[in-house]
């Protein structure tokens, strides 16, 4: 890579960490490079985007600019904005980390895993403390079926158990990154991973959860030449996926409704409802097809929002476009009528 690339370990406001392509090795100590006023930085087609963790930037003489991301983790922003917020960029693997004790949710999983697949990246479930419960892989089992084509691990960070199928990962120039809850044990995952401690971890609350402690998403380089990207605890994932992404995470509900015998079968009562029928044969659960419903509904809702937002900014670039032709017809000093 040219020697003016940098891939971001660490994005503040204003600012952003960055290391040398060259300097990815665990060795380096990051730069920090400023940004605008309004945080974003220009790519080469003339857009402006938020740098994230793992992020390549040019920096040279002429400026900052955003190289072109092969993959993106991106979330559904709170409130009424239609931007969506990336994650992580550049990732090769996804670690869905959620916890055995207490019960997983299911639910949550299943919005990680959409999640994943709409990154290009591919998906991988751990389940965390596996040493706390008695029957963990039962437990896992249970994932694995709402877990479609997902290798799901079941680990012990204190007892190393699970640990190397991990570590079979980290193949020089991969990056993971870790998402799930707060106290899944996300970064007491990624130390035992890089083999010392490089994230801060919290102990157990009163109640048995784990403490939430990291505040930031930071790009960890290993020595082996891969890299791991720790983020924060997330309470609630804005869902951003496409129609292949859903399907995918609901292989099983898309293959059923596929075989109704209406196209536009709405699964509520109508003739030859193969969902329906997957429900009453207990073939189907009716949480897999609420959490479906509800995942598809509010993947529609903010394709909707994002669709109204590009109208509007397309209207403004030509009002903008308008308004310097007009000027430069009129010409310096040209009077308007």
């Amino acid at each position: 890579m040219p020697a003016d690339l940098f891939r971001v370990v660490r994005a503040d406001k204003g600012a952003v960490l960055v290391l040398p392509a060259d300097g990815l090795d665990g060795a380096h100590e990051p730069r920090r490079v400023t940004l605008d006023r309004d945080g974003l930085v220009a790519t080469d087609d003339g857009d402006r985007l938020a740098p994230t963790v793992g992020d390549w930037l040019r920096v040279d003489e002429t400026g900052t600019a955003l190289q072109p991301r092969t993959t993106a983790l991106v979330r559904d922003t709170a409130g009424a904005t239609s931007r969506v917020q990336a994650l992580a960029a550049n990732i090769d693997i996804v670690l869905v980390v959620e916890h055995l004790d207490p019960d997983p949710q299911l639910g949550r999983i299943e919005r990680l895993l959409t999640l994943a697949w709409r990154s290009g990246a591919t998906p991988v479930v751990v389940l965390t403390k596996a040493d706390l419960v008695p029957d963990p892989d039962g437990m896992a089992a249970e994932v694995a079926a709402v877990a479609l084509a997902v290798d799901v691990h079941t680990v012990s960070v204190p007892t190393d158990q699970g640990l190397d199928a991990l570590r079979a990962l980290l193949v020089p120039g991969a990056t993971l990154v870790a998402v799930g809850p707060s106290g899944a044990g996300k970064s007491t995952l990624v130390n035992a991973l890089a083999g010392h401690d490089v994230m801060e971890t919290g102990g157990r609350r009163a109640d048995g959860r784990g403490r939430h402690t990291t505040t930031h998403r930071e790009l960890v380089p290993l020595a082996g030449g891969a890299m791991l990207i720790d983020t924060p605890g997330i309470r609630g994932v804005g869902v951003v996926a496409d129609a292949a992404a859903l399907d995918t995470t609901f292989a099983d509900v898309a293959e059923l409704a596929a075989a109704c015998r209406f196209a536009d079968c709405h699964h509520a009562g109508e003739p030859g409802c193969a969902i329906q029928a997957a429900l009453d044969s207990g073939e189907l659960a009716e949480r897999r097809l609420d959490s479906w419903r509800r995942l598809a509904k509010e993947a529609a809702y903010q394709a909707r929002r994002s669709d109204v937002r590009l109208r509007a900014e397309e209207r403004d670039r030509w009002k903008k476009i308008t308004k310097e032709y007009q000027r430069g017809m009129r010409g310096p000093g040209r009077p308007r009528g």
